[in-house]
């Protein structure tokens, strides 16, 4: 096997030097932010800077990836033409989703968060935040391979979830079954999917979120000691 010349292409790694008392106190303070999190539905439509945007993004993509090819695409939507074309086609698929196309099971378990296919948030959120998948790159018309892209993807958007709470904005993971409809209004390439909308601004003064529960440690978690 061969070795890696890590004296080419390397540099060295700087890494924060905390004591274990601090790495303690900065994992739980880490946890308690994050566990302030809620997926809220209900916005204001106050202004939210591009610049706040801009650096959510930027957090996400230091995402790890396979083979660092970073097979990604956000699109950050403020445009209100744009935000009311998405608005009616996701609205079209929910109905249908809600009619029909989930199952009685789900639409039970969808009950505790009041929703129904209006999606009103798509217009009052001041952005939108779709982001795409990858499958291949394309190099002066030659296609490139990318790998584990759903993973990758998978990973940047939980960190664009944290930025977004850490910014002190809330966000909501949406899906409108089936999302082509997304390609074709933002006139994305062939070779970029779909992959989640995330409407992102501060909370309506009035929201309110569903009394939920997370899992224990004990129920997440397995050690192996």
């Amino acid at each position: 096997m061969s070795k890696v010349n890590k004296d080419s292409g390397f540099v060295p790694y700087v890494a924060k030097h905390y004591d274990l008392d601090k790495v303690v106190s900065e994992s739980k303070s880490f946890y308690e932010n994050l566990n302030q999190r809620r997926s809220v539905r209900e916005f204001s439509d106050k202004a939210v800077p591009k610049s706040v945007i801009e650096n959510i993004i930027r957090t996400a993509g230091t995402a790890p990836s396979g083979a660092h090819k970073q097979p990604w695409t956000f699109c950050a939507i403020s445009s209100a033409s744009l935000k009311s074309k998405i608005r009616e086609a996701a609205e079209k698929e929910e109905y249908e989703n809600y009619h029909g196309r989930m199952s009685d099971a789900w639409l039970d378990d969808l009950k505790k968060f009041g929703t129904d296919w209006h999606k009103p948030f798509l217009e009052v959120a001041p952005w939108i935040i779709v982001l795409f998948r990858k499958t291949y790159d394309v190099d002066e018309g030659e296609k490139k391979k990318n790998y584990y892209v759903q993973e990758s993807v998978g990973i940047a958007c939980g960190m664009l979830i944290s930025a977004i709470h850490q910014a002190g904005l809330v966000t909501l993971t949406h899906t409108p079954s089936p999302m082509n409809f997304l390609a074709k209004i933002l006139e994305r390439p062939e070779n970029e999917k779909p992959y989640l909308l995330l409407p992102v601004g501060f909370p309506a003064d009035d929201a309110k979120v569903p009394i939920l529960n997370r899992k224990s440690i004990e129920e997440i978690a397995v050690f192996f000691e």
